[in-house]
């Protein structure tokens, strides 16, 4: 309680816009983000490392899951999770994420110019060199779950997370007047942590999640530190009907609730609500609300979950409203379980 309470002070201290590595605010998983990102006490298997790690501990066999996203303009995002039961010990999962920006052309104040060909119109280059580069970003984890109790569980993250905005990890500049030369860092890493916990309160469905995201030290590019994007969620999540629902009991039909506060330390507290529909645990529809984003807000989705010999498998996929200016997110999941 005394790391939650320090998270939410970092937290709110924090000015909009000053955290640094972004695209850890872009979070994978279909079904996830289908429901709003209202997800943090309903995550399970090896998807809950992104949200939760301490949904691992509801892992019966070995997991993997893949994600792509289609995010903003040329921007994709890869993610890979496994999560490994270890017995009595607990479980183990990991996670890669890669994100690819798209090439972009480079350009140089030095090559702003009015150009006048010897044949032909003139025309003003704005600084095109002729030359472009692929930045990317990437993360790389290892998550440990232990279930201490029928009710509840925790789990711990160690995460490497590097972005390169720069073909060459170096760059040298050259004070055009004392001809002093200074040579900077393209790139930026750091170690962080994620923490997780789930409460089943044994009261029908209802559920408990609590989740710290990208607790570590400062992020520097060249001479200038910024904070990781620091993210704090809780919430609770129920089923109105199924197995074990609220309202009323049904063996083919689940209808399940997520609500989700969420705090990051570079903007003012944002909610997350969602919703799943499942018939026979085979064919899911979701949907989720945003509230307090600037661009994001409506989402929803749908999943596949059957067997093929004897292996279960889920496709998820997501789509997500942004502004008017900015064009639509699609995410595809596909998961699969060894037995």
């Amino acid at each position: 309680m005394l790391l939650l309470a320090v998270c939410i002070e970092q937290g709110q201290s924090q000015k909009v816009g000053t955290s640094s590595l972004q695209f850890l605010k872009v979070m994978p998983t279909a079904r996830a983000t289908a429901m709003g990102d209202a997800f943090v006490s309903l995550a399970s298997g090896a998807d809950a490392v992104f949200w939760n790690p301490a949904g691992l501990t509801k892992l019966d066999n070995h997991e993997i899951s893949s994600t792509l996203t289609m995010w903003l303009f040329d921007t994709k995002q890869v993610a890979l999770a496994y999560g490994l039961p270890l017995g009595d010990l607990g479980t183990a999962g990991f996670q890669f994420q890669y994100i690819d920006y798209g090439r972009m052309d480079e350009t140089r104040a030095d090559a702003v110019d009015l150009v006048i060909p010897a044949n032909g119109q003139p025309f003003f280059n704005a600084g095109l060199t002729g030359r472009s580069f692929t930045p990317y970003s990437y993360v790389l984890g290892v998550s440990y779950a232990k279930q201490f109790t029928d009710k509840f569980s925790a789990a711990l993250t160690a995460k490497y997370a590097m972005e390169s905005l720069w073909s060459d990890q170096i760059i040298t500049l050259v004070n055009s007047v004392t001809g002093e030369k200074t040579t900077y860092k393209t790139y930026a890493d750091v170690l962080l942590f994620d923490f997780g916990m789930l409460y089943n309160t044994g009261f029908r469905s209802v559920q408990l999640g609590v989740s710290v995201q990208n607790f570590g030290g400062q992020v520097k590019f060249a001479d200038v530190a910024h904070p990781a994007p620091l993210a704090f969620r809780l919430g609770v999540s129920a089923n109105l009907f199924g197995k074990e629902g609220l309202f009323f009991r049904d063996n083919m039909n689940r209808f399940t609730l997520a609500y989700d506060l969420f705090q990051p330390n570079d903007y003012e507290q944002q909610m997350h609500v969602g919703a799943e529909y499942s018939f026979s645990e085979i064919i899911a529809l979701r949907a989720g609300y945003k509230v307090d984003y600037d661009s994001e807000g409506l989402t929803f989705g749908a999943g596949v979950h059957t067997d093929i010999s004897g292996w279960p498998m889920s496709v998820d996929y997501s789509y997500g409203k942004m502004s008017e200016y900015l064009n639509t997110v699609h995410r595809i999941s596909l998961g699969v379980q060894f037995r």
